[in-house]
């Protein structure tokens, strides 16, 4: 169970997260759309696994290999808007969100 600190500061993360890929998503989303569906951090605070929903499901691979080369520098602009609030920056992991296409597959299932 996570704590109200480690909620709020994964609220904060997938926040500015999520406006940092609105700004500059020609950089990171090669051709994609990108919404940070959750943020789950560890209780020291110091990781961050963020679950990425991208659409077409198609570019998933190219999207993902582009965010984990480009890490260090979300991390950076990330900790340029929230260093005031934190003192340690999370390292980021990211990870593919995809129940939006397990959803599409149950329904064709289900049709």
């Amino acid at each position: 169970m996570d704590s109200i600190r480690q909620n709020k500061v994964a609220r904060l993360i997938q926040k500015d997260l999520s406006e940092i890929f609105q700004q500059e998503c020609k950089t990171y989303a090669e051709g994609a759309m990108l919404s940070v569906t959750t943020v789950r951090v560890s209780p020291d605070l110091s990781y961050a696994k963020i679950y990425i929903s991208i659409f077409p499901s198609e570019r998933t691979d190219a999207v993902m290999k582009s965010l984990e080369e480009k890490n260090k520098n979300i991390r950076f602009i990330l900790g340029k808007k929230i260093g005031k609030q934190m003192r340690i920056i999370p390292e980021l992991r990211f990870f593919v969100d995809d129940s939006l296409d397990y959803i599409d597959k149950i329904d064709e299932l289900l049709k």
